[in-house]
């Protein structure tokens, strides 16, 4: 049985690819589709879990001698979040230039290390805090994880600096299994423009001098790479998964940690596996998020029926977010298949071209495979299925299951909510079928709505003065933002402003 501390498999050089890996058609494709162009001449390299990541993001950091961009949705105040801050602190007296955005939801209690990376030099900047003139802001997160070094070399992954990626063994809490690469090439440059698009929307723009060019990268390998800096209402990678899904001839095995797809991401999986793709989804076997399982797990009979395999992770925590497709192309990043990374969040992904390192994905998914419990159809039921390669209980230590991670995350609530009001809105409509996993959540919020009304019909200051709030701060953040734009027209204007007029020609 492979565990997690098995080495990942060889990655061939870069020289032994020695045919495109998709055809022109599919070229074009995935362009439009994710809204980038691909970047040749790059080497990229598989980094699994916390104990490959951790240590080449530290070595990559204290080598800096002119710029380090580190972008994390959380950085935790422990051992891991020290380390990194007190590395970014070392280069920054050293005159490194250090740039840091971290996630106002995603990262709690970094007031202190805040500002003693601000006393040391390096620049902090906290994304989307709440503000009176955005009461619904806090739905857009900033859920990338990356960093850049001097535009040579850059970390993609879903991996946060925090300690609960390295497990509890006291607490037989096991280590995340998680997902990442290393970038270096071109492609770095596009890696560089992506953490820039967020610093700007943070405040003022990065200077530009501090930036690297493409253009004069040399090509150090022969992996074609497209970094898609998703942002929110544009679903680049969500148009690039669905074209995915379409064009895949073979295999598309699947990764996501909070799988609750959409209706076309669904049909789409099926549609492939009715078309003969060996189409798999590896998801977590328990979610941090009570309401997240049954709505995953409502989606699993469509698929199943269509001839998609699920497997479920018996593990610790399942975090990884990978695609790999035919054995050429393969996508590692923060995105989850589900509407929040898809629509609302800034996420940042690499899709990799290149036959060695699908081949090494492929190969890693199936040895995660021997630690999943896969789920099959049991005439109107969905059971799990133990079957001959797979290992239903993940072990801790002295040979005992290992425990089950249970940590919150309000941006995979945001995923949750959105899919129970598909739920909900599907028993209102009948637009769809509702499956069996479905009925507790029916009854959970069909007992909810009931006592709000009964509150409402018995107590009905209770309800007004919360509504009352509501509705008041939403009404005073638009009229805050209708003065801010019209002062900032009244300021752009010419001052002097003279009324226009239409002239008419006479008549001859």
């Amino acid at each position: 049985m492979s565990t997690l501390s098995d080495p990942p498999a060889a990655i061939p050089p870069d020289d032994t690819m020695l045919e495109p890996a998709l055809d022109e058609a599919g070229d074009r494709a995935l362009e439009r589709a994710s809204g980038t162009p691909g970047s040749d001449g790059n080497a990229v390299k598989l980094l699994l879990d916390a104990a490959e990541n951790f240590p080449a993001w530290l070595a990559a950091i204290r080598s800096a001698e002119r710029t380090v961009f580190f972008e994390s949705y959380i950085i935790s105040d422990d051992e891991v979040g020290k380390a990194f801050v007190d590395a970014l602190i070392e280069r920054a007296r050293a005159g490194v230039y250090v740039c840091v955005v971290y996630d106002w939801l995603g990262t709690t209690g970094m007031r202190l290390l805040a500002a003693e990376m601000r006393a040391a030099g390096v620049h902090v900047r906290v994304f989307n805090p709440p503000r009176l003139d955005s009461p619904l802001g806090w739905f857009t997160r900033d859920h990338r994880k990356t960093i850049t070094v001097d535009g040579r070399i850059g970390f993609v992954s879903g991996l946060c600096a925090s300690a609960r990626w390295l497990g509890h063994p006291e607490r037989e809490l096991e280590p995340w299994r998680d997902t990442g690469i290393e970038v270096v090439g071109p492609a770095v440059a596009n890696l560089e423009r992506a953490f820039a698009q967020v610093w700007d929307v943070c405040g003022e723009p990065l200077p530009p001098q501090h930036l690297a060019s493409e253009a004069s990268m040399p090509a150090v390998g022969s992996a074609r790479l497209r970094v898609i800096a998703g942002v929110p209402s544009a679903a680049a990678t969500f148009r690039l998964d669905l074209v995915v899904a379409s064009i895949a001839r073979k295999r598309l095995w699947l990764t996501d940690a909070y799988f609750v797809a959409t209706s076309a991401y669904v049909q789409a999986l099926r549609a492939a596996a009715k078309d003969g793709v060996d189409v798999r989804l590896l998801v977590p076997g328990s979610s941090d998020i009570p309401a997240l399982r049954p709505l995953s797990r409502a989606q699993y009979r469509p698929l199943l029926e269509s001839g998609v395999r699920v497997y479920e992770w018996n593990g610790t925590m399942l975090h990884a977010k990978t695609a790999v497709a035919d054995g050429v192309w393969a996508r590692v990043g923060s995105t989850n298949l589900n509407l929040a990374s898809w629509m609302t969040n800034y996420e940042l992904d690499v899709a990799i071209e290149h036959r060695g390192f699908a081949q090494a994905m492929a190969a890693q998914f199936e040895r995660d495979l021997m630690r999943a419990t896969e789920i099959v159809l049991s005439r109107n039921r969905v059971r799990e299925y133990e079957g001959a390669t797979q290992t239903s209980t993940a072990l801790g230590p002295e040979g005992r299951p290992a425990r089950k991670s249970m940590s919150g995350s309000a941006n995979r609530a945001a995923a949750g909510a959105v899919s129970v009001g598909s739920a909900l809105g599907a028993a209102l409509t009948n637009r769809r079928s509702l499956g069996p996993a479905e009925a507790g959540l029916l009854f959970l919020m069909g007992s909810v709505v009931v006592t709000i009304a009964v509150v409402a019909a018995f107590w009905p200051r209770v309800l007004a003065w919360p509504l009352a709030f509501v509705f008041g701060w939403l009404g005073i953040a638009w009229l805050l933002k209708g003065f801010a734009l019209r002062r900032k027209s009244l300021r752009s204007a010419p001052e002097s402003h003279q009324e226009s007029k239409v002239v008419l020609p006479t008549k001859p």
